[in-house]
């Protein structure tokens, strides 16, 4: 036992030299090999005892312990400038971590750090930020950060071990649904050091290890005597990140400023990020009054999410000057899914037979023309431009395994795949509106009068449940009003403002509405708050579509708990078959590539992150040059 603690007190190198000469000194014969034997064990448990300045979800980190920069920042950027960005609604809160309110969706990138930090050039690892080591175990049943001793919070006070252990208990009961999962697999959290702390895991799951290093840290003192759920908008959190909010005015502005005295500044993970004196984020009635806002150059710069409007509409007197530069980021995450989701809750989309007749009279083609000039190809499912999408035709090899056991109980693709219409283009769509009309009398709902109605006398009826200021979204709609209108389905559009929206769409109030979700290489535990059962009924989570599926729930927990890169692909591949013979979503187009318009002084790396354009790349890693 000595021997064990001082070899893994001195750490694993060497130690295979020093073992041999102890034990070929002291043992001779029949006991070499079962002596050496015992020493390969040590060995094995001295080297995963020792800590590491990263963790990636299979096998080792790519980048090295003495990396300089991430490969995608520019470590020599000037720090300097102000930049305005746009959004349109408004806010009521400035706590992104409780379930209270509406709240700027960039805050959190800008204000709050956790223990280790993501790099966006690798599918899923995790290097040290406010923890400068992690260590865990070889099934990850457990994990250990040691804290930086140099770690602050923007008032200057030392990040300490209390502070972590009240932050992850504070949002897994107090914070935001999306915080609550994590907290209920962890079986204990415990302070093993002065600086260091340990959580257990209650499942067998090997992302929790990475999952808990992703979580914000917050300020436990700040919130003694306060309800940290109840917050107000004046009740910011303190945060250790590189910018603080200085200023705001309810609803229309926040102002961000760097902290000229962070103190991650020159870790390997910030060099070269976060380089804008100030950020100001200014809110719009509409994207209309923000794309003047752009061309007048009240905005610095904006996403171009339409294809035939980054072709035709970037032609103000701005960009003709060569003030305004359009930037192309190509990119190679997964599609994700938009489209119009609807609720599975209730009825009548509780029956798949009428989701796919709305899927059907979808003309994505005639609509996709109209508004993008046809230049996005359509998603095919949810990770389609990736390794990780479901594979055309049959189920094959360990995906059809996983599969197999709820084949009788989904409805039809789930074994022998699943595609989405094509029309031929016109406006009429007829084989797609056959389609549908088939698929409705067939789940009991019949024309009256130019009407679907079923066998009680009630017609068939939806409202599509828009964001106020998202012209797109609203066109999209009325395109596809008239296809229903034709199909005998009365269909209408009800905008509300942003907060009313959030509440809304958090209490699942709706038939149909607009649906965004982004998707990486490295799916997780995320997925169960995106669509497994138990957050069906979780008001504020992201099962928009009320998915209440064994086969979903199935593929997650494969996913999670697979050994191998092999199984875990084969467990993504089976979820997005699963998902999309589910008929939740009517899918639109996809991104393949980020389109960014710009002040001329925003400049980026040459160097491209394999997950292109984002949060965590634009504004994070660009720089002001006069």
């Amino acid at each position: 036992m000595q021997l064990r603690q001082r070899l893994i007190k001195q750490g694993h190198k060497g130690i295979v030299a020093q073992m041999r000469s102890v034990f070929f000194q002291k043992f001779r014969g029949v006991y070499a090999a079962s002596i050496l034997t015992t020493a390969a064990i040590l060995i094995d448990s001295a080297a995963h005892a020792e800590s590491a300045h990263g963790i990636a979800m299979y096998g080792e980190p790519a980048l090295p312990q003495d990396f300089v920069s991430l490969p995608y920042a520019n470590p020599d950027a000037p720090k300097g400038g102000a930049i305005v960005l746009g959004n349109t609604g408004g806010f009521d809160s400035l706590n992104p971590y409780i379930a209270k309110g509406t709240v700027p969706w960039q805050l959190r990138f800008f204000t709050h750090e956790s223990l280790m930090g993501r790099t966006q050039d690798e599918p899923f690892a995790l290097y040290g930020l406010i923890a400068g080591s992690i260590n865990t175990d070889e099934d990850r049943s457990w994990v250990e950060f040691t804290l930086r001793a140099e770690a602050k919070f923007s008032d200057d006070s030392p990040i300490t071990v209390e502070d972590v252990i009240w932050s992850f208990e504070t949002l897994g009961t107090e914070g935001h649904p999306r915080y609550r999962g994590l907290w209920s697999k962890i079986s204990s959290v415990e302070q093993t050091g002065p600086s260091s702390v340990r959580f257990t895991f209650g499942e067998e799951n090997r992302e929790l290890a990475l999952l808990v290093g992703m979580r914000p840290i917050l300020q436990k003192s700040q919130w003694e005597g306060q309800e940290f759920a109840d917050a107000k908008i004046a009740d910011i959190p303190m945060g250790s990140g590189p910018y603080v909010i200085t200023k705001y005015d309810a609803g229309r502005s926040v102002q961000l400023t760097r902290n000229e005295n962070y103190w991650g500044a020159d870790l390997p993970l910030r060099r070269g990020t976060n380089n804008f004196d100030q950020i100001t984020l200014d809110f719009y009635g509409d994207s209309t009054a923000q794309d003047e806002a752009f061309k007048a150059g009240q905005v610095s710069a904006q996403r171009e999410f339409n294809a035939e409007r980054w072709n035709s509409r970037y032609d103000f007197p701005r960009a003709v000057a060569g003030d305004v530069v359009k930037t192309e980021i190509p990119h190679k995450k997964p599609s994700g899914m938009t489209g119009f989701v609807m609720n599975s809750r209730r009825a009548p989309f509780d029956d798949w037979r009428v989701r796919e007749a709305l899927i059907q009279a979808f003309n994505f083609e005639f609509i996709n023309s109209a508004l993008t000039g046809g230049a996005q190809p359509r998603i095919t499912s949810y990770f389609s431009n990736s390794l990780l999408a479901m594979q055309e035709g049959q189920a094959q090899g360990r995906t059809a395994e996983l599969l197999a056991p709820f084949a009788a109980d989904m409805p039809p693709g789930l074994m022998e795949g699943y595609v989405l219409p094509v029309s031929d283009g016109s406006e009429r769509n007829r084989q797609g509106l056959r389609s549908a009309i088939a698929l409705l009398n067939e789940a009991g709902w019949e024309p009256v009068d130019g009407m679907m109605q079923n066998a009680d006398g009630e017609s068939l009826s939806l409202t599509i449940l828009l964001a106020q200021g998202k012209s797109e979204h609203k066109a999209i709609a009325d395109l596809y009003l008239g296809a229903l209108k034709r199909l005998g389905v009365a269909a209408e559009v009800e905008t509300v403002d942003n907060a009313q929206y959030v509440e809304r769409t958090g209490k699942f109030d709706f038939d149909v509405t607009y649906y965004r979700r982004s998707l990486s290489l490295s799916p997780g535990n995320e997925q169960q708050f995106y669509w497994g059962s138990p957050s069906a009924s979780m008001e504020g989570s992201r099962n928009l579509m009320g998915a209440q599926s064994p086969a979903v729930d199935a593929m997650v927990d494969a996913m999670l708990t697979a050994g191998s890169q092999d199984d875990f692909v084969a467990a993504v591949r089976g979820l997005d078959r699963a998902l999309m013979t589910g008929r939740y979503v009517i899918p639109f187009w996809q991104f393949t590539t980020g389109r960014i318009a710009h002040v001329k002084e925003m400049k980026y790396p040459e160097n491209l992150p394999i997950y292109g354009d984002g949060p965590y790349y634009m504004p994070e890693v660009w720089w002001w040059e006069d």
